[in-house]
This record gives structure tokens, sequence and C-alpha cells, in this order.
């Protein structure tokens, strides 16, 4: 006689809620990070904003600055997928466009959408920096990455023979212009819109950059 069956254990339902668990802490801590600052946020203030114990923030995140780096990273995508900016999609759609006018007049809105993310957190890692090594180290990895994708982007611009400047100097201006400070100075100083900014960042990027 066989014996009664044993049901498979399904994880997938536990997976969920931890995952939820996360988002939630990555939220909390965005929100602390950029109203109270991230020297004055502590793992407790996180945790209560969340509505879990210290102890879970620990379990997922080990530590203060590894909790920054990971909001910062989900900042920037705009989810929590483990998946390189340069390798989604809409980047992936960009690097295909064969017209570098058309090309960097979408990348401007698509930078924009980015800004409206994470601008006020860089702006947080940023106040921190001069006096929180954590932050210090964070914002000098900030601005590795970005150089770096910018400099993926002006290597991708000169394949297609329409450049007018070196891979250098495009790479060095979009790096300079992808940091925040311009969009918070125009929208959230000026009152622009986001339409009106991405507009005019790809008329600034097509004058400086494409073959006329």
């Amino acid at each position: 006689m066989n014996g009664p069956v044993k049901r498979r254990y399904d994880s997938s339902r536990r997976q969920e809620q931890a995952r939820d668990t996360r988002r939630r802490i990555l939220s909390a801590a965005h929100d602390l990070f950029v109203t109270r600052g991230y020297g004055r946020t502590t793992i407790a203030d996180v945790a209560a904003e969340a509505g879990v114990a210290p102890e879970t923030v620990y379990s997922a995140f080990k530590n203060k600055p590894a909790l920054l780096h990971r909001t910062w990273d989900v900042t920037v995508g705009g989810d929590d997928r483990d998946v390189p900016m340069l390798e989604r999609p809409e980047l992936r759609a960009l690097f295909a466009e064969p017209d570098l006018r058309a090309r960097f007049t979408a990348f401007a809105v698509f930078n924009t959408a980015a800004m409206r993310r994470t601008a006020r957190l860089h702006v947080a890692v940023r106040g921190a920096a001069a006096r929180d090594p954590a932050a210090a180290a964070m914002l000098a990895e900030i601005d590795r990455q970005r150089l770096e994708s910018m400099a993926g982007h002006a290597t991708a611009a000169a394949a297609t023979g329409q450049l007018a400047v070196s891979e250098e100097e495009c790479r060095d201006v979009l790096w300079s212009t992808t940091d925040g400070t311009l969009w918070q100075q125009l929208v959230e100083g000026r009152g622009w819109s986001d339409e009106r900014y991405g507009a005019w960042l790809g008329r600034l990027w097509v004058a400086s950059f494409v073959v006329a």
C-alpha cells in the first residue's frame, strides 16, 4: 500500500514575501535618506518606517552602507531587477538607433526620467560625503559608474560616423550634464517641466555632438 503523498514545498510565496519586505525597506530608506539625510538616518529609523524589526533590515542588507548602495541601484534602475543599465531594453533600443540626432534626443528624454528618480538621492549622498566615509565612497562609485556608462554612449556614437567631437569630449560633456544638477536647477529651481527639460537637453547634445 502506498503511503500518503507528500506535498512538494512551494517556496515561491515565501520568496515573494521576502522580496516585498526588501522593497518596503528600500523605499523607506530612500525616503529617509532624501528627507532626513543619510548621516541622520539610522537602521532603526528605516525599520520603523518600513514596519519591520531592525534585525530584518540587517539580515537583508547587513549594514547602512550596503543599504545605501542597494537603494541607489534600485533608484537608478527604477526596479529591483539585477540588470545593468546598459543591458536594459530601453538603452539597447537607444544604441540600436542609427541616426545620432534621434539617439541623443531620445537619450535626453530617458535621462530626464532617470533624474526625476535619482537627483534628490544624489544630493543627499553628496551632502553626507564630506562627513561620512561610506557616503563619500558611494559618491565616488556613482561618479565612476556614470563615467563608464557615458564612455559607452560616446564610443557607440563615434561608431556611427556622425560624431562631431572626440569620444573623450562627448563622454565628459555627457558625464557633466547627467549628475542631476542641471535637472534640479531648471526643473525644481526654475519650474521647468520634465518635457521642456528633456527637449532642451536633447537640443543641447545634438548641437554639441552631431555633425551638421
